[in-house]
């Protein structure tokens, strides 16, 4: 008989993760336990993956737009890893800044990825919207638009969903479509294998991206707490009222 029951704030898939200590700087939390420092070797395993068969070849206008797209996950991987978790409410308001700056950073960063690709497009007179990548391209990008758009609102007019309250009740559905979004960025990468530029240049494996985004979504998803989700666990008030203060924004 395990010595402990799991609660609601226990993790998705498992109990190991430690609890972030009060005094603990913000930044520890992307390193803060084992999945953590995995993700960070994935992500940054990534990126390498994507430059190094990108930058293997000549350097054209093109170049930029894999290259930006790449930090902007990496930047949103450092975003979602930030908050898993945090401890107390003071924790809870600097990891929200945090992931605030982050946000904004990898949002400019796909910004330029777009325009250098539109550029490029309207230069070569090149077809839009003519792969999966493309779509799923544009399709996430207007996701994450007013994925930006919710989560501010809710920190800097919660009036607008009627008062702070209902604004945190927001918070569960920002926080899982957030996840989903992240799912859906993994996935437009993993569609770029097959535009002409990999097949015909830059050669990329699937294998390769498919192996490493698994592996870091498997990493995420252990340090996700299922009570901080629409579906989470609700078992009693006084559950309630702790997880309140934060353990994971």
């Amino acid at each position: 008989m395990p010595e402990h029951e799991p609660s609601a704030t226990t993790p998705l898939l498992g109990g190991f993760r430690r609890s972030q200590p009060t005094t603990a700087k913000i930044w520890k939390n992307p390193i803060i336990d084992w999945p953590g420092i995995t993700a960070q070797i994935l992500i940054l395993a990534l990126v390498a993956i994507i430059w190094s068969y990108i930058l293997a070849h000549p350097v054209i206008l093109f170049t930029g737009h894999p290259l930006a797209q790449s930090l902007a996950i990496l930047i949103l991987t450092q975003s979602v890893l930030v908050l898993q978790p945090t401890h107390d409410a003071a924790q809870k308001r600097q990891g929200q800044r945090v992931h605030a700056v982050l946000n904004l950073a990898a949002f400019l960063l796909l910004v330029a990825g777009v325009t250098i690709i539109e550029v490029n497009k309207f230069r070569s007179h090149g077809p839009h919207f003519h792969s999966l990548h493309g779509y799923l391209g544009v399709l996430v990008a207007a996701l994450i638009v007013l994925q930006y758009l919710v989560g501010f609102t809710m920190w800097a007019a919660p009036s607008l969903y009627g008062g702070d309250d209902r604004a945190k009740a927001v918070w569960k559905y920002h926080r899982a479509s957030g996840y989903g979004l992240y799912v859906a960025l993994l996935a437009t990468v993993l569609t770029a294998v097959w535009t002409d530029y990999n097949r015909n240049l830059a050669r990329i494996p699937a294998w390769l991206l498919v192996v490493v985004e698994a592996a870091l979504l498997v990493v995420v998803v252990l340090r996700v707490n299922r009570a901080k989700l629409p579906f989470g666990a609700q078992k009693d008030q006084g559950t309630q009222v702790a997880v309140a203060g934060g353990d994971e924004h």
